[in-house]
């Protein structure tokens, strides 16, 4: 789905850059929009270039044979997403859907190695993004393989009172059921979790947004240090 539109351009790509080289990637690159729910691209698609989003929300997800969904990373504005394919040029190793309504930008992988050939410090900046995403992505394979589903979530919460303006009012990236499924659980068992935890003074929810009230005892929780009681089908 093409559009001409002309959102913002704004990625930590051109950081230190200038201003230009976001002329150039608009100039190269291809304008696109997506409704929600729409797949931008599935693993193992020929992989041709990468995008960036303008506004909306990206999931990036692998599917299971049996059809189950874990969601990799959440991207919003300013992300970049199918970057493997810069410097591979071969599949896409996880899907891309859009979340909410989405407008991204595609950039053509040759036309984008021409422009790094031109300038390296390009490659430093997306190798910089690159090696962030990936620590993040070993956090949670750590999370997912160590830890319970609190010590998770708390680790979850406190990554994102990390990235937000106000460290103790948290607005989390996805809904009840995509959140459940970036921790490899179930719906059910986060809402479980979650009133265990209001019930302790440690959050408390307000609409989407969770207050968080004690965040030295949800860093204990995080490192295993204290564990929150589960029912038996949690």
């Amino acid at each position: 789905m093409s559009s001409d539109d002309k959102g913002t351009l704004s990625s930590p790509l051109w950081e230190g850059l200038g201003s230009e080289y976001e002329e150039t990637v608009r100039r190269i690159s291809h304008g696109k929009k997506y409704p929600r729910g729409h797949v931008i691209f599935t693993e193992g698609e020929r992989a041709d270039g990468f995008y960036i989003v303008e506004s909306g929300q990206v999931r990036i997800y692998k599917t299971s044979p049996d059809g189950k969904e874990q969601i990799l990373h959440l991207l919003g504005e300013g992300e970049s997403f199918g970057e493997a394919a810069v410097f591979a040029g071969q599949e896409y190793p996880a899907s891309a859907k859009a979340n909410t309504a989405v407008q991204c930008r595609f950039i053509p992988r040759h036309d984008f190695i021409a422009m790094i050939q031109r300038n390296p410090a390009l490659a430093m900046n997306m190798l910089a993004i690159m090696a962030v995403r990936l620590r993040r992505f070993a956090a949670m394979v750590e999370d997912l393989s160590l830890k319970e589903v609190p010590g998770r979530l708390c680790s979850y919460l406190l990554y994102l009172s990390e990235r937000s303006a106000d460290t103790c009012l948290l607005e989390p990236e996805a809904g009840k059921n995509q959140l459940a499924a970036l921790l490899g659980t179930i719906p059910e068992t986060l809402s479980r979790i979650l009133t265990r935890m209001e019930r302790m003074e440690l959050i408390k929810r307000e609409g989407s947004r969770i207050r968080i009230l004690d965040k030295s005892t949800l860093l204990k929780i995080a490192d295993g240090e204290m564990k929150i009681a589960q029912g038996s089908s949690d």
